[in-house]
């Protein structure tokens, strides 16, 4: 095989041959953003007793630093994947987050982990957006919405992995371990998904792309023209705000104010 990896999908025949395999990879793939992305909430207060840092430090490092990275750098980033390989940026954001993730362990003082952490978010913006764009090249229009909720369960697979798995690694070993075990694995499914997954042609299925490359504020203003997308837009942004607030808290004051354990 290639070291370039395999060559790209032209026709639906293979797609459909190639799709229920590089979904499965994708949703793994996406299960790992998650890992990586909540295993510091359940490491809080291991890491604030041993840096010394104070509760406002730690909002900084779980939440407020990490979105303006992820936020700001997913629109350069969606706008590499829109020019060059989407299999590539996606491959390459995992070995990022993930090796930034492990170094994470590695951190002795607050500064140095609030940079690997950015370094975290900085890798998890290149994630979803191009899988979603494969994967809508590789299904049909009838059977794209079940890919993508498919898809979409590694939110949920990753979530509940990173808090089992960096409760139980904490608490057994050390918060540090936590983020070795998690971070590497990540970087081998990227040399996995190089070698593996073969990228779709755009507009494969149906979907096709702008002959010519529509500026930034040419795309927004499109889209903002649509009703239902301002609407959803808001609407997400309110719930993503009230729920990734609540759930970055949630185990400092169960710990906190009830007295429950990590495991």
């Amino acid at each position: 095989m290639s070291l370039m990896g395999p060559s790209q999908i032209t026709n639906m025949d293979d797609a459909r041959k190639h799709r229920k395999y590089a979904l499965f990879i994708l949703m793994i793939v996406y299960a790992f953003n998650f890992i990586d992305r909540q295993i510091l909430n359940i490491l809080q207060t291991p890491i604030k007793e041993e840096l010394g840092i104070s509760d406002f430090a730690l909002g900084l490092l779980t939440g407020t630093s990490f979105t303006l990275v992820y936020v700001f750098v997913g629109i350069f980033v969606a706008r590499i994947a829109d020019a060059t390989s989407r299999k590539t940026v996606v491959t390459a954001s995992l070995a990022i987050w993930s090796g930034f993730t492990a170094l994470s362990g590695l951190a002795f003082n607050y500064w140095q982990l609030l940079t690997y952490r950015l370094g975290v978010a900085f890798g998890e913006a290149g994630g979803s957006p191009p899988s979603h764009a494969m994967l809508s090249d590789l299904y049909e229009e009838e059977k794209r919405g079940r890919a993508l909720a498919i898809y979409s369960a590694g939110v949920y697979i990753g979530t509940m992995t990173g808090y089992v798995a960096g409760g139980w690694l904490s608490e057994e070993f050390h918060w540090r371990t936590a983020f070795f075990v998690v971070g590497l694995p990540g970087v081998l499914l990227a040399v996995l998904m190089w070698f593996t997954i073969r990228e779709p042609v755009r507009g494969l299925s149906g979907i096709r792309p702008p002959k010519a490359k529509l500026k930034f504020t040419e795309a927004f203003s499109t889209l903002w023209s649509l009703k239902s997308f301002r609407y959803y837009s808001i609407a997400t942004g309110a719930g993503t705000f009230v729920t990734y607030g609540v759930g970055n808290w949630m185990v400092p004051y169960l710990e906190r104010s009830h007295g429950w354990e990590r495991t």
